[in-house]
């Protein structure tokens, strides 16, 4: 586990709601751990495969890891997140986040064939990039706003070997992996390309974002990373 700059307090409740609470404070954030699916075959691997001190460790780490990538100073990022919260529960999917509550799937991780911690960790990165990030108060395109996440699971190395290479997909707004290694290319044309473009979304979103940024309408550079990429899939 990664030593905090500031102290780590580690505290364990046991409640009949909640079956167990962890909490960790580190840079004026405070990270708390929930097992809503004790009994379960996914919550058993949870504990023993990835456990809490993990989970705690990697929010607080990539937390710190997106402010950087979105060249976040603290008066820059959202000054109402005091407090991320991180949900084992019984459920499908794989995991989802609604403000700054994080949902990960026990089934998933019961299920999944390979090196969970590592999947976790990558899961973790791209659900924190969803508390932090701006969303064009909720203007922007869906895929952009989950590949924006997949961007930053990328550049923490957490992409699984599934993920499509670099000029795979159909449209730049297809999301996820797809999106991720588009704004990849971008960044590697305009450094900070994403700071810049998740800054500009603070307080809205237009497709003309990309024009101010990059001098090219989303279309012809995603034309032009086609192109790059011999148009792969």
């Amino acid at each position: 586990m990664k030593k905090h700059s500031l102290a780590v307090v580690v505290l364990l409740v046991i409640s009949s709601l909640m079956a167990s609470t962890a909490i960790t404070r580190a840079q004026a954030v405070t990270y708390e751990f929930f097992n809503n699916a004790i009994g379960t075959a996914g919550s058993t691997r949870f504990e023993n495969g990835i456990g809490v001190s993990y989970s705690l460790d990697t929010l607080d780490t990539a937390s710190t890891f997106i402010w950087q990538i979105f060249g976040q100073a603290a008066g820059d990022r959202k000054d109402d997140v005091q407090r991320v919260r991180l949900y084992v529960d019984d459920m499908d999917g794989v995991a989802y986040t609604i403000n700054a509550d994080i949902h990960v799937s026990a089934k998933y991780v019961g299920n999944y064939a390979g090196d969970v911690r590592r999947e976790i960790g990558g899961v973790l990165y791209h659900e924190a990039t969803h508390v932090w990030q701006w969303n064009g108060r909720g203007n922007a395109p869906g895929g952009l706003i989950e590949g924006i996440a997949d961007f930053v699971r990328l550049k923490a190395g957490y992409a699984p070997s599934h993920w499509v290479g670099a000029g795979g997909g159909d449209r730049w707004d297809q999301g996820y992996d797809v999106t991720a290694r588009f704004l990849d290319y971008l960044d590697g044309i305009k450094a900070g390309f994403v700071a810049d473009l998740n800054r500009k979304m603070k307080d809205g979103y237009t497709e003309n974002f990309f024009v101010e940024l990059m001098g090219k309408s989303v279309n012809q550079l995603w034309s032009d990373y086609k192109s790059q990429f011999g148009g792969s899939n």
